[in-house]
């Protein structure tokens, strides 16, 4: 059993890791803050600190024959993912498997069709595009070593530390219910034991869609929040508003509606979700 690296140890990471724990197989995490290094620390996985974007620091020899959960985000400007390709250049032919976590919004705007892993990829904006560019480099990967690859492709995540509350304490408006694009998510713990089920026992070089097969609308996701948190649910503005109101951010969301099918990840990998729905995962809570 080779080295187990967490690139990118973030919050998804330090769930993976902890997998392991209960398993007693520990894991190396990679970040690049210090807040990153300490919350990795605390919870007993073994922590390096560098900065991707100067990938000189790879020694190939640690990466052989090992397993690697590549969770760091693409750079934030541009059409590529150079952290990723660097990282490839340097490690080449040395690890066993990778686990990406892309994104769906590589579909594009599906215009709210359900869709599944054989729809067309047409990414609307820089920040998918990156993702898909990550996805590519992971592939031509595979291609020239014979690696093993596994690229997660993964909607909005929550969880009961992740709740916008803040957000719906302030007000803050969204689109109203019957203009409202649709929407998927994933518990953040279930994207942890996908993750972990992935790397173990999927077969070689497939995509999945990491969703919980439930999607609804930004709305409806802030109304069931706010009613869980007992607060006022947001007030609601028209698409013709919101360009005055809206971040750009939330902007680039409402201009893609999509539903995602999760067939192959429960029937490929035997996916039990802890929390099936967001209903029964704040019920839960």
């Amino acid at each position: 059993m080779g080295r187990l690296w967490i690139m990118g140890c973030g919050d998804i990471g330090r769930r993976v890791a902890g997998l392991y724990q209960m398993q007693a197989r520990q894991a190396t995490g990679w970040v690049r803050s210090a807040e990153s290094l300490q919350l990795g620390s605390v919870q007993g996985i073994e922590m390096r600190r560098g900065d991707l974007d100067s990938g000189s620091f790879f020694p190939r020899a640690a990466f052989e024959g090992a397993d690697i959960f590549w969770f760091a985000p693409p750079p934030s400007t541009g059409f590529m993912d150079t952290r990723l390709r660097r990282f490839l250049l340097a490690i080449q032919k040395a690890p066993r498997r990778i686990v990406l976590i892309s994104t769906t919004g590589v579909y594009g705007d599906c215009q709210g069709r359900w869709i599944d892993e054989s729809e067309p990829l047409k990414p609307d904006n820089e920040r998918s595009k990156r993702r898909l560019d990550a996805e590519k480099a992971l592939q031509e990967w595979g291609d020239k070593y014979e690696g093993q690859w596994i690229i997660l492709r993964v909607p909005g995540i929550y969880a009961l530390d992740r709740l916008p509350l803040a957000r719906i304490k302030r007000g803050e408006p969204v689109i109203k219910a019957e203009q409202a694009p649709w929407t998927n998510r994933i518990h953040a713990d279930d994207l942890a034991q996908i993750a972990k089920v992935a790397m173990e026992s999927a077969p070689a070089n497939r995509i999945y869609n990491a969703t919980d097969g439930q999607p609804s609308t930004m709305t409806d996701y802030f109304n069931q929040i706010a009613d869980y948190a007992g607060l006022p649910r947001p007030p609601q503005i028209s698409l013709e508003q919101a360009p005055r109101v809206l971040s750009t951010g939330m902007l680039s969301y409402l201009q893609e509606s999509r539903r995602i099918r999760n067939d192959k990840l429960l029937n490929e990998l035997k996916i039990q979700l802890l929390y099936p729905s967001l209903k029964e995962a704040l019920t839960v809570f």
